[in-house]
């Protein structure tokens, strides 16, 4: 901010600014992710004749891909004859951080391909990619190059892989990286410990929390929200009070996830008022996370008046979220309030608001596929609904009877049957099957939290079909065998 002011003076002097005040103001806007004020200084830039500087391009790439703009930061990197490491990481990252995984690793192959040394910051961003996917056999790649360079000791780097192997739906990797990671800091412990949490694994969450107090190792406000988010995915209520309460001990303040964190853990355990009396006693003023908690909990345990409540303080306070006027219509729809779910869908109509389209992702041979709610687009179609209906079959005869009442009751019962079975991730599922030699793990990624009805289905598949099948959904991991999952139903 110092560095903009300057510049402003600096300006109303008259004063002609040279390349190397242009980069640092360039830099700062960029840091700041400031696209407009960034978009006028190019402007200058080109009014004064300095848009082939090196310097100066290396540091409008880095704006406009931090921005954003991936299509404007492309076209300059494209337009630069030398491209040092520092540019590659700027559009790499670039990409990574606004949702263009595959054009990414991309870049991370072609950065290799000419000779160009990555660092840890590519790393960083490639893992960041290869996580969003969800993609093991990417994963793999990274770590493979990582072991052959000379970066595999970087504390930076090891995290990065740590979270990557997380959410591409490996634990037991992600520990292996931790394992072989010799000058383990508290980042390095605190991904781990995440990872077990996300996976809903609380007593290793736990035991290794313990294992890091043994190793000498001060904890940060992000272990403790660590921990206290693995005990509510496990339904351990005393053990995550506990570490909350303990945060004092290390002099952290608690802050609004932490919060967030104690409502979830209280909500999801069915101490509603519990949860509501920790709010109102909140020495700050209770935020979106909060109440956002508090409403999801009320959806799991049907309390619609309490749900209410939450979904007007979180109205007030982020109107335009689609994910808080879901919510509460599912709320009504699981309390079978059909005037209720009507109303929230008048209420989305007239803000301009629309359901996120739901979709899973399944890995076959190194390559995604991504299916959607009814999607008849595969070339495989046929056969991916053939195998489909064999499936539909052994889950009725296992007694398997899909829950259709808090599902799309404007359908007939046969109607919303048929939508249940098409549901994306059951398609993904069949196609895994169809495309995969018998017992190979099944890995689908999808962008919503998992319905109750294909939840129980997928335990049921798991033990008829002989596969684990490891689903990432919007909160968290499930890992399906032998008709049990990881979660214990609790999520």
């Amino acid at each position: 901010m110092e560095a903009l002011s300057i510049f402003r003076d600096m300006r109303r002097s008259d004063v002609k600014p040279d390349c190397i005040a242009l980069v640092s103001v360039l830099k700062a806007y960029s840091d700041l992710e400031e696209l407009n004020q960034g978009g006028c200084l190019h402007s200058l830039v080109i009014k004064m004749g300095h848009e082939f500087e090196p310097d100066l391009r290396i540091a409008l790439t880095s704006l406009y891909a931090k921005c954003g703009q991936v299509s404007a930061a492309k076209s300059l990197f494209d337009q630069m004859k030398v491209q040092d490491v520092i540019l590659w990481n700027a559009m790499i990252s670039g990409f990574a951080k606004n949702g263009h995984a595959n054009e990414a690793l991309e870049l991370f192959t072609e950065m290799i391909s000419k000779s160009i040394q990555p660092d840890a910051v590519t790393i960083q961003s490639s893992a960041l990619a290869s996580a969003q996917l969800g993609s093991l056999d990417q994963a793999r790649w990274v770590d493979n190059y990582v072991k052959n360079s000379k970066l595999g000791g970087d504390v930076i780097v090891s995290t990065a892989l740590i979270d990557m192997y997380v959410k591409c739906g490996s634990v037991e990797l992600a520990r292996d990286v931790f394992n072989r990671t010799v000058d383990k800091d508290v980042v390095v412990w605190t991904a781990m410990i995440m990872g077990y949490g996300l996976h809903g694994w609380g007593r290793e969450a736990i035991n290794l929390f313990n294992e890091m107090k043994d190793a000498e190792v001060h904890p940060n406000d992000v272990t403790f929200l660590a921990l206290i988010t693995a005990c509510s995915h496990c339904g351990l209520v005393e053990e995550g009070w506990e570490f909350f309460i303990s945060m004092k001990d290390y002099g952290i303040e608690p802050c609004q996830k932490h919060y967030a964190g104690v409502v979830d853990l209280l909500g999801r355990a069915g101490y509603l008022e519990k949860a509501y009396n920790f709010i109102m006693t909140m020495p700050v003023e209770p935020g979106i996370s909060v109440w956002g908690a508090l409403l999801s909990a009320c959806k799991i345990h049907r309390r619609v008046t309490l749900g209410e409540y939450a979904a007007e303080k979180l109205f007030s306070l982020d109107p335009l979220n689609t994910g808080h006027y879901v919510l509460l219509s599912n709320l009504y729809a699981s309390a079978r309030m059909w005037d209720g779910v009507a109303k929230v869908r008048v209420l989305m109509k007239s803000k301009g608001l629309n359901k996120d389209s739901g979709y899973s992702m399944i890995e076959i041979d190194g390559k995604l596929q991504a299916f959607r709610i009814g999607d008849k687009s595969h070339p495989r179609s046929d056969e991916i609904y053939k195998k489909l209906e064999w499936l539909e079959m052994r889950l009725l005869e296992s007694g398997f009877v899909p829950d259709t009442e808090s599902a799309l009751h404007d359908l007939d019962k046969e109607d919303k049957e048929v939508t249940l079975c098409n549901h994306s991730e059951r398609l993904a599922i069949a196609y895994g099957l169809i495309s995969t030699c018998p017992g190979t793990t099944l890995r689908i990624t999808k962008n919503l939290r998992a319905c109750v009805n294909c939840h129980l289905a997928t335990k049921l598949i798991s033990k008829f079909v002989s596969r684990e099948i490891v689903v990432r959904d919007a909160n968290r991991f499930h890992h399906f065998k032998d008709g049990t999952c990881s979660c214990g139903d609790y999520w």
